[in-house]
Parts: structure tokens; C-alpha cells; sequence
């Protein structure tokens, strides 16, 4: 009995991928580890002096823009990572006005990505960042009147998974159009609070910048509060 089990841990080409899986993930994490044993302090040395950050960005002004927005467009198709960091890298680095702006063109191309990439491969490509679980607890969007309204209010409750509701909405009849507009537009609460506190903090304004952290918090339990009653209405 043992022996078949081990057979049915490794001997199964699903036993191998898992094996394979956790040996990468165990290789990737070694790495990770590694470097920011040599490298963070440094780094946070350096991310700790806004002028360095700001005299880089005026060094390279096309690179780092190109970056930032690669970056937050990354985080966004690979859905597993968050998007806080990113926007808190673009408001320290660039301030609140382009920071946001930057933000919110990375959220257009990524969206438009994950759409038309979407409609093109289903369920199986959503099924690589999500679980079945994900897809019926929403199932009930499908059914909802004025649906690309009830998508936009979703979007704009703070604490709602984004990521997944921006591949949700390539299995919808949806048009593309609707579907740009609510991605992007419903991530302003989040990325505005975002590149708020980070800007301020880095100018020094730091009662602005733990006052826009708080406000951040506060949306995001209000808002999950929000959306369990907004979603008991719109199933009723």
C-alpha cells in the first residue's frame, strides 16, 4: 500500500508536475532569500532617500516610466501578486498626479490583455490564477440586469478581488469598451489612496501619509461591508 501511494505521489505525470512545482518553488524562494540577504539593506538604504529615487527617475525619465508601467501591467495579468506595492512605488517616485496617471495606464493595457487573451482561451487560462470556487461566487453577475453598472459599483467597492473580476469579465457578453472603462476607472479609490500616502511620504508629509493609509483602511472594511449588502440585493 505504501509503495502505491508513493507511486501515486511521483509515478503520475500529475505526482511529477507536483514534485517539479514544489522543487522550483523551493529553488525560487532560496533565490529570493538570498538576494535580499546581499542586496535589501542597500536597496532600502537607497529607497530611503527620496532625492536618490527622484535623481534616478530624472537620470533615466523614459526607462523608469516604461518600468513602472511594465511592472504594474505584470502584476496585473499575474493576478496572484498584489498591486499595492507597485502603486506605492509609482506615488513615492514619480508624486500623486503622474503616479496615478502611470498607474491607471498600466491598468488599461494590462486589461485589455487579459480581455482579448480572455475571450480567446476561456476558462482555461482564467483556471490558471483562479480557482472554480471564484468563478460561482460571482456567478450570479451573469444574471444581473444592467450588468456592466453592476460590474463598475463592484469595482468601485474597496477590498473586491479586481484581478479576478478583470478575467471574469472576458467570459461575460460584455463588450470591450464597458469592460476597459470599469477596469480602470473602478481602480481609482485604490490607487489614489496608494500614491497619496506614498507621495506624501516621501516629501516628509508623513501626518498625510498615515492619515491616507487610515482613510485606505477604513474604505476597505466599509467597503466589504458594502458590497455583502450590495451583493444580497442584487441576487434577491
Amino acid at each position: 500500500m505504501a509503495e502505491k501511494d508513493e507511486d501515486a505521489a511521483t509515478g503520475t505525470p500529475g505526482g511529477r508536475r507536483r514534485v517539479l512545482t514544489a522543487v522550483a518553488l523551493l529553488a525560487v524562494v532560496t533565490v529570493l532569500a538570498l538576494c535580499c540577504w546581499k542586496w535589501l539593506p542597500g536597496v532600502y538604504a537607497w529607497l530611503s532617500s527620496p532625492g536618490a529615487v527622484h535623481a534616478l527617475v530624472a537620470e533615466h525619465p523614459v526607462l523608469s516610466r516604461l518600468a513602472i508601467v511594465g511592472m504594474n501591467a505584470l502584476q496585473i495579468m499575474l493576478a496572484f501578486l498584489p498591486g499595492e506595492p507597485v502603486e506605492l512605488a509609482s506615488g513615492y517616485a514619480f508624486g500623486f498626479w503622474e503616479g496615478t496617471i502611470l498607474c491607471m495606464a498600466a491598468s488599461a493595457l494590462a486589461s485589455s490583455a487579459i480581455f482579448f487573451a480572455v475571450r480567446r482561451w476561456g476558462w482555461r487560462l482564467v483556471g490558471v490564477f483562479f480557482d472554480r470556487s471564484h468563478l460561482e461566487r460571482f456567478s450570479w453577475l451573469h444574471n444581473a440586469r444592467r450588468l456592466e453598472l453592476v460590474m463598475l459599483v463592484v469595482f468601485l467597492i474597496p477590498g473586491t478581488p479586481k484581478d479576478f473580476l478583470t478575467y471574469f469579465a472576458g467570459l461575460t457578453d460584455m463588450r470591450y469598451a464597458p469592460v476597459l472603462a470599469i477596469t480602470t476607472l473602478g481602480r481609482i479609490p485604490s490607487i489614489v489612496t496608494s500614491t497619496v500616502a506614498a507621495s506624501a511620504f516621501g516629501s516628509g508629509n508623513y501626518g498625510v501619509a498615515l492619515g491616507s493609509v487610515a482613510v485606505a483602511v477604513l474604505l476597505v472594511a466599509v467597503g466589504g461591508l458594502a458590497y455583502k449588502r450590495f451583493e444580497a440585493s442584487v441576487r434577491e
